[in-house]
This record gives structure tokens, sequence and C-alpha cells, in this order.
């Protein structure tokens, strides 16, 4: 069958051509998650620490600043995982006090779902699906999700050693691109700008979230507080949902330990501290950089959830930016398709580099 230049030129053709090879990309990357996770994990930690490995260049040798910068990442991960290792051992000793209690309140649950019409298999279901055994699961995945992610310490301390001593070449490099593809540096600058807005500004916030949060919890008296401070900061980097999912646990534990007004003023002031802090003061730090839509960030969520795992909540804003920027705004046409990005390339030259 001879196909014509014509219809080989054709916008649907086109559109088919550019479909196909996005879905081929898409299921590459699921195929290598194990791996994808953590090279994306390094890149966002060296672009995050890019500005100060910047300032360090002023004042000393080139290398003296990678190893500073190298040493910072490495000192920001082993704390990341001595915080979830003391987590997760604390959680396995607090939940078990309370399986019975969990499963008495669940069984009571079912009762009432059966008492209102609803069929005793499907109550029965539902009673199976929220056992002590499976919310334990849940509210542990992301815990361990994280936690494998960075017990790959010898493999992300391998890709941060290259990354650390490879960004004193960027600059040289992006200049060089620049002349040939200045469409595609300036993408990527606009990606390495979001991506360092989006975990910068999530770090600082999420640490006040999780240390108020803290506080609370342990003057009302719900058992496990730092637990769930730290887990209050790393759903702080799941967008939309991440409140919903930090809230759950100690609300439930709330309400094991000292009944429904200990679990009301536990949800009370959660919303409270998290409706200030994540809705009103921290996106305003953030701006428009991040320049996706609530619709869009969802998706994001959803999408880089099944192509990752649970990893893939904390990576869902880098990972939609990064695709973003090759696939649309590198376009030199393209530019009618993003919104206004404060920051973006075209508005300010502060970043002339991509990391």
């Amino acid at each position: 069958m001879t196909v014509t230049a014509a219809a080989i030129s054709s916008r649907t053709t086109r559109l088919l051509i550019a479909g196909a090879a996005l879905v081929v990309v898409v299921a590459g990357v699921k195929a290598a998650n194990d791996i994808v996770a953590p090279v994306m994990f390094a890149l966002a930690l060296t672009i995050v620490f890019y500005p100060l490995r910047a300032r360090l260049e002023r004042r000393m040798p080139s290398w003296v600043a990678s190893v500073i910068v190298l040493l910072a990442a490495i000192v920001l991960l082993l704390a990341m995982s001595l915080a979830i290792v003391v987590s997760i051992g604390r959680m396995a000793q607090l939940i078990p006090t309370y399986a019975s209690d969990l499963d008495d309140l669940v069984a009571d649950i079912g009762g009432g779902l059966t008492s209102m019409g609803v069929g005793s298999e499907q109550s029965d279901a539902m009673v199976d699906a929220a056992s002590a055994d499976q919310l334990t699961a849940v509210a542990t995945s992301i815990f361990a999700s994280v936690l494998a992610l960075l017990s790959s310490l010898f493999f992300l301390v391998t890709l941060l050693v290259f990354l650390a001593f490879d960004s004193a070449t960027v600059s040289r490099l992006a200049s060089g691109a620049r002349e040939h593809r200045p469409d595609m540096v300036d993408a990527l600058t606009s990606f390495a700008h979001g991506t360092r807005s989006y975990l910068g500004v999530s770090a600082v916030f999420g640490l006040i979230v999780a240390v108020i949060d803290t506080g609370l919890l342990f003057v009302l008296g719900v058992p496990g507080a730092f637990i769930w401070g730290v887990l209050a900061f790393v759903t702080n980097f799941i967008p939309n949902i991440g409140f919903v999912i930090g809230i759950i646990p100690p609300a439930l534990i709330g309400l094991l330990e000292g009944g429904p007004s200990m679990m009301l003023s536990v949800i009370v002031l959660y919303s409270l501290v998290n409706l200030v802090i994540q809705s009103f003061i921290q996106p305003r730090y953030v701006g428009d950089a991040v320049g996706l839509s609530t619709s869009l960030t969802f998706l994001s969520l959803v999408f880089w959830t099944w192509i990752l795992g649970p990893v893939g909540a904390l990576l869902a804003v880098p990972m939609s930016l990064l695709f973003r920027a090759v696939l649309v705004e590198a376009d030199p046409g393209g530019g009618w398709r993003l919104p206004l990005i404060s920051g973006q390339p075209g508005e300010t030259q502060d970043e002339p580099t991509v990391a």
C-alpha cells in the first residue's frame, strides 16, 4: 500500500503518529519506573540546590561548590530516611494496640449499614476492606514507597555525584545550545524554574505545617504525633489531595483514643492550619510559576501515580512540567497553548541555565 506525501503531511496523520509515539514513551516510562523515579528524584534535588551552587561558585572553585552541594543533598536524604524509618517503626508499635478497637468500630459500621438496608454481602465487603490490616497497609503505603526510593541510597548518591559535578558545565552547554535550539533551552529553563519553585516552597511550608500539626496533636494527646507530622510533611508534596491523605490517620487514631470529640478537634484544627497555610499563604510564594491549573494538576497526580506508583504522587508536578517543556514549550508555535507563567524565560533573564 503506497502512502502519498500529502497523506503523510496531513494534520491527522501527524497527530496519529505523535499519539502513537507518546503511547510508546509512556509505556517505556511505566516499564522502567524503578529507574525513572530515582533519576527524577535526583534531578529534582540537583535543580533545588543549583542556586546554592551558583552562589558558591562566585567565592570558591567549582569542584568545592560541587562537593558542598553533594553533601547538602546527601544530608537531606539521610535526614528524610531517618525520619521515615523512625515513623514506620513507631507506627508498627502503635497500630496493633488499636487493632481490636478498630475492628469493633468497623463491625459497628457494618451493622449500621445492614440496618440501613445495605445488603449483607456489600456490607461484609466494606468491613473486610476497612479491616485493621487493610487500613494499616494503606497508612504505610506512602511511607514505604518513599522509603523504598530513599533506600536506594547508593544509586541516588551515585546519580547525585554525577549531576552535582556535571551541573558545573550546564551554563556553558546551555549557552551553546541556545544558538541552535533557543526554544528548547527556554523550555528546560522554565521546567527548572517551576520545579525549583514547587519543591522548594512545598518543602518549606510542609515543614511549617508538620511542626504545627505535631504540636497540636501533642497538645490534644493524640498518640504518634511525630508520625503524623512526618506524614503531613510528605503529603504536602502531593497536590490537591495531600491534605486529605494526611488527616485521615490522626483523625482515626483520635477517634479510637478519645472518641468523636478528639477526632473532631483533630479535623477542625488540621483544617484551619492547612487551609490558611496551603490555600492562602503558600500559593502567594509559588505564584504562577508552575502554570498548571487545578484540573491539570489533579490529572497529573492520577496519571503519574499510575505510571510510577505511589512515588509518582510526589513527583507528579515535576514530571508534568518536564513533559510540558519538551512537548509544548519547546515548540516555537506552541506558546498560545500555555498560561502566563511568572518567571518564564520570555519575561525575565535571571536564570540563563536549565538547572
